[in-house]
């Protein structure tokens, strides 16, 4: 089984692609990769990143804040005001297609995540204005917020509604942090709040928004919300992995959330391979600033799943068109951040996304653009975000085993295309 990274090799741009002897997509023929043209690659990629850090290196110096849509379709990879999520909690809260209410309410508050950065002294007076704002929409718009839940979930809805305008980690309580003026209490007080937030918005959104292609719906397997999946991963060379703030164990827990609301098809498939068990035994390669899954030549279904991306401001998902970052555009799920999941690339087009191979992305921004941008944003279906477990991600080497994957959660929300 031969596989390699296939980079269209510049100082802008690399590529994550699956290769295999199969032609189980296109007729179009790719050769078989050798282990000396990997050596060649690897050698060469080598050469390449130092360039590419040394020439981006300013960015290191420039803000990079927790998110807010670009104002303009500027130059997104060189601008310095360039904002996006950085973690993948956010980024998956961001992804939550709620009420509108609730979406008010939590940009209004992430505004106070920007405002607790602010080095000088803190403008609490703001944050209050923030808070109470939140408030009053949460109050004012009860019925409406609660109108969008399904019925069997209103009576937890409400119970999840009330305790965010009172619960101990609420905004009554975020409100009077802020009036303490203690930045650690508003700091704990806020990631409660969001969380709650978060929680309400998960009970309006219990499927997608939007209608799949005929096509696809008939094709492919897709996942209609949120899954997580739990991979326990081996040390190849039988070494320890050290989980910070535990002890040295053989193997090591890593779990990610698969968001279905903005890559359906995509983590529907991966879904659909875990619980087929695809993944256990499965070896990990490090390459470029990425941990990748071998290529699963004996495992894959036969076909390719379309490239999937959600752009920001946008109500569906494209298929198999790419995003022109440089134009301003962004995905809802973005690559740079450190533990994004992401699908390879299918061997034989971009269009397509491979079948089996996936990796994990280690953003780094000394190798971004000025915006702290990936160069390689909006190029891959990304579907998903390390939650847990990423501090074992940098401890991961080529060689070590996936021992087993799990869908522990979201299995009722797999739907499978029916047998023609």
């Amino acid at each position: 089984m031969a596989f390699a990274l296939s980079p269209s090799l510049s100082l802008a741009r690399n590529r994550i692609t699956c290769f295999s002897n199969n032609r189980h997509v296109t007729p179009a023929k790719v050769p078989a990769t050798s282990a000396t043209a990997v050596e060649k690659v690897m050698k060469r990629l080598r050469s390449v990143v130092p360039i590419v850090i040394a020439s981006v290196q300013i960015s290191a110096l420039l803000p990079v804040l927790d998110y807010v849509a670009p104002s303009h379709a500027g130059a997104v990879l060189y601008s310095p005001d360039t904002k996006v999520p950085r973690t993948g909690e956010v980024a998956l809260r961001r992804a939550i297609p709620a009420n509108a209410s609730m979406k008010t309410i939590q940009d209004t508050l992430e505004d106070i995540s920007y405002l607790l950065r602010i080095p000088q002294r803190k403008p609490y007076g703001t944050m209050e204005g923030n808070v109470k704002k939140a408030l009053k929409i949460a109050v004012d718009e009860k019925d409406s917020i609660l109108a969008s839940i399904p019925a069997e979930l209103k009576e937890r809805g409400s119970v999840v509604h009330t305790s965010l305008i009172e619960g101990k980690g609420g905004l009554q309580t975020l409100l009077q942090s802020i009036k303490e003026q203690d930045a650690d209490k508003v700091s704990v007080s806020l990631a409660s709040s969001l969380d709650t937030v978060a929680e309400l918005e998960l009970l309006q959104a219990p499927g997608l928004s939007f209608l799949l292609p005929e096509q696809y719906v008939q094709q492919y397997p897709r996942l209609s919300g949120r899954g997580t999946v739990e991979f326990t991963i081996e040390k190849g060379d039988g070494s320890t992995f050290s989980p910070v703030g535990g002890e040295q164990k053989i193997t090591a827990t890593i779990q990610i959330v698969i968001d279905g609301y903005s890559a359906p098809l995509t983590a529907g498939n991966f879904a659909k391979l875990v619980m087929d068990g695809a993944y256990n035994g499965a070896k990990l390669n490090c390459i470029n600033q990425a941990i990748i899954s071998d290529n699963g030549v004996d495992k894959n279904n036969g076909y390719s799943v379309p490239l999937e991306i959600m752009p920001s401001g946008q109500f569906e998902p494209l298929y198999k068109t790419t995003l022109s970052v440089q134009d301003g555009e962004l995905p809802v799920l973005p690559l740079s951040v450190y533990g994004a999941v992401a699908m390879a690339h299918n061997e034989a087009s971009e269009e397509y996304s491979s079948p089996y191979q996936f990796f994990f992305y280690l953003y780094d921004k000394r190798s971004a653009g000025l915006g702290g941008i990936s160069f390689d944003e909006g190029q891959f279906s990304v579907f998903g975000y390390t939650t847990n477990g990423r501090d074992i991600l940098p401890q991961i080497k080529t060689g070590d085993i996936i021992r087993s994957a799990k869908l522990v959660e979201g299995q009722d929300r797999l739907v499978l295309p029916k047998e023609s």
